[in-house]
């Protein structure tokens, strides 16, 4: 699928880039910034120069001596202001004989006698009445002191307001030059244009901390707690410089952060930090613009990743938020980045199950998810198909270092493709197994130091996958052979059949005889499979010999009550038994109790039955064969056995033995639930 798709994306448009900025309004929610792409790093580039070059020009305006000229000259006028005002405070001071004095903490007044300052000890020897009215002089000179000390503030806010906007007109002269100079390059870019208007309006607003902070980035205070210098950089989210077409993306561990992003945390003096730089994008992000493939078993393991996802398609954005603020609790405060809009292709590759279960049970899935597309697992084989099996290993090699495989190599690939199939005339399409294949005969030929890849080597890789992987199959067969399980294949037996099951390890798949015995006697209770009534069978092998008991009534007690009691059983068997493929198995075992005709053991059976008596399709017929073969092998007379190969009854096995039964009672017409066969007609 991924190289379908970036064959067909090739032709399509790059997207653009997307940036995160900080918003000096409010840092919590920083803003995003759209590019074309490829200008992202270049954005991020530019103001690290630009703040960089800033900081080189603040510092050089600030340190000049036009700077420091008109800086004094403003302070002197102050200074000039202050002394003026003083003077006429003293001035009205002396005139009620009192000075004025200051302290750090206070401002009073001092009566004067004789031009000098009155001691405590001259004041407390005056009358009372010149006490009283030194005391209302005091008094009544502090709304002049107040009035000064309102004037003074108000000089002294009118020399801040001055210092303020020497420091303003100098930084703008330095700083303008050089955001012009940049808002040239992105003139056709109104956001960013906006943005750099901002950082400028920051700066100037905040040239202390600005300056102050350079000084501390430089003495090495670089982290987040202190860097103020970082407020003005550009996360760079999404860059598709060298892209080459819409992007396709494999998220193969589709957790909630990984999928919507996330915004990360560092841990200063014990507490947990974070700011703008710190987001970090998730695979809706890489894929914004392009395709999102995901493996729906792997989704639908991680909590809050499918609500999430549909959230994103159906509002069709990216929004950046903490996975427990899906519940509403246990929050706690964190960045709010603007969301990112969204415009991508989700792919979700998985079993059907996944897809009809959701389609049943999730409204959204059907509104959202609108294509659906079964892959078959084989395809027919003919020549067009051959040559694309034929290219797909070309294409592994020149991917991977791998040798070139001959004629015959190809030729055992392509069975191998049909084994896989379990159909001659199809190839199976599970080209991972058909490429580990390659690989490992590539390894046999390295071993040998061989020039290409031969069929020996492709077979090698055949049989020793099977050899790591059979131990089992192994112990099988030899506890048949020392007879702890009892398989029989010579003679014949009544009421006593071979059945054939299918034994999947996952990596490989063997075959496994299993006896079936039938005993029966006159009775009401029909037939009884024996792993039913002790609760170990699936309900397929239940229905399997319901129908059998379908087939019986229909073929031979329409007429008749049915007086018939008659035991099936697995025998050896300590598991559960499932599917209906041993039902013509019991059949047969069953008609040769009836009958007491005995059947071949050399004949090993499977495939389910209708109704009809008809056997019905079976699989699995390449791995009993591939088992009794290797069973066989491993006896210890091999020539006795040598033509003992398992053979596989098809619908004429069943008709064989209803003849027999139909010669055998020619005629005759047996009472007491005996089976009635001369109007048996095929």
């Amino acid at each position: 699928m991924k190289l379908f798709l970036e064959k067909k994306v090739k032709t399509e448009p790059v997207p653009g880039d997307w940036c995160y900025v900080n918003d000096f309004q409010d840092a919590y929610q920083p803003k995003r910034l759209f590019l074309p792409a490829g200008h992202a790093n270049e954005l991020k580039k530019n103001m690290r120069t630009l703040i960089h070059e800033t900081v080189q020009s603040l510092m050089k305006v600030f340190e000049s001596e036009e700077y420091a000229k008109r800086r004094q000259e403003i302070s002197d006028k102050h200074q000039q202001q202050q002394i003026a005002l003083s003077a006429i405070v003293d001035e009205k001071a002396a005139k009620e004989s009192l000075i004025i004095k200051q302290t750090p903490w206070e401002i009073y007044t001092v009566a004067v006698q004789n031009g000098e300052p009155i001691t405590d000890e001259a004041f407390e020897a005056l009358p009372e009445e010149e006490k009283k009215k030194i005391a209302n002089k005091q008094t009544g000179f502090g709304d002049e002191i107040a009035s000064m000390l309102k004037e003074q503030r108000k000089l002294e806010k009118e020399a801040v307001a001055a210092f303020e906007k020497l420091e303003s007109e100098v930084a703008s002269f330095a700083i303008n030059a050089l955001i012009d100079e940049i808002k040239t390059k992105y003139a056709t870019f109104p956001e960013v244009i906006a943005y750099l208007q901002s950082v400028r309006d920051d700066i100037l607003s905040n040239l202390g901390a600005f300056l102050i902070s350079h000084k501390e980035s430089f003495a090495g205070g670089n982290n987040k707690a202190n860097n103020y210098l970082s407020r003005y950089e550009v996360n760079a989210l999404i860059d598709n410089t060298g892209q080459t077409g819409a992007p396709v993306v494999i998220e193969t561990n589709p957790t909630y952060n990984n999928l919507i992003g996330r915004v990360e945390k560092e841990s200063v003096m014990g507490s947990l930090v974070t700011d703008f730089t710190m987001i970090r994008k998730g695979s809706l992000h890489q894929a914004n613009g392009g395709y999102l493939i995901i493996r729906a078993a792997e989704l639908f393991k991680n909590y809050f990743s499918w609500e999430a996802l549909k959230r994103a398609i159906r509002n069709k954005e990216i929004l950046i938020e903490e996975a427990m603020d899906q519940l509403g609790y246990l929050t706690t405060k964190s960045l709010k980045p603007q969301p990112i809009p969204l415009q991508v292709k989700v792919i979700l590759v998985g079993s059907p199950y996944y897809y009809h279960v959701l389609y049943a049970v999730d409204n959204d899935f059907k509104n959202l998810f609108k294509v659906k597309v079964d892959f078959n697992a084989e395809m027919e084989r003919n020549p067009d198909n051959t040559a694309s099996y034929i290219r797909f290993l070309n294409t592994l090699g020149i991917k991977e270092p791998i040798g070139k495989p001959d004629a015959e190599a190809l030729k055992k690939i392509i069975e191998y493709g049909s084994r896989l199939a379990e159909d001659q005339q199809k190839l199976s399409t599970r080209f991972e197994q058909i490429a580990d294949l390659l690989r490992e005969a590539n390894h046999y030929a390295l071993e040998e130091n061989a020039a290409v890849i031969s069929g020996r080597h492709i077979q090698m890789a055949v049989e020793k996958k099977a050899y790591r992987s059979n131990l089992i199959q192994e112990k099988i067969n030899e506890m048949i052979r020392e007879k702890q399980i009892l398989i029989d294949i010579t003679g014949s037996k009544t009421g006593q059949v071979n059945a054939l099951s299918v034994i999947d390890m996952g990596d490989l798949m063997f075959g496994k005889p299993n006896r079936i015995t039938c005993s029966i006697n006159l009775g009401k209770a029909g037939i009884v499979a024996i792993e039913r009534e002790a609760e170990m069978s699936g309900p397929i092998h239940t229905k399997g010999v319901l129908i059998l008991t379908g087939y019986l009534a229909e073929k031979f007690f329409q007429d008749k009550p049915v007086s018939l009691s008659a035991r099936l059983v697995f025998e050896q068997s300590y598991a559960e038994v499932e599917g209906d493929s041993a039902s013509s198995t019991e059949l047969y075992a069953l008609l040769s109790g009836l009958a007491k005709l005995p059947i071949k053991q050399g004949i090993a059976v499977t495939g389910s039955v209708n109704q009809k008596g008809e056997v019905q399709a079976i699989g699995g017929i390449n791995e009993m064969r591939r088992h009794y073969a290797n069973y066989l092998r491993g006896l210890p007379n091999i020539k006795e056995y040598r033509n003992q190969l398992v053979r596989i009854t098809e619908r004429e096995g069943i008709e064989a033995i209803l003849d027999e039964i139909k010669e055998k009672f020619k005629g005759m017409e047996i009472d007491s639930g005996k089976i009635v066969l001369e109007n048996y007609h095929e």
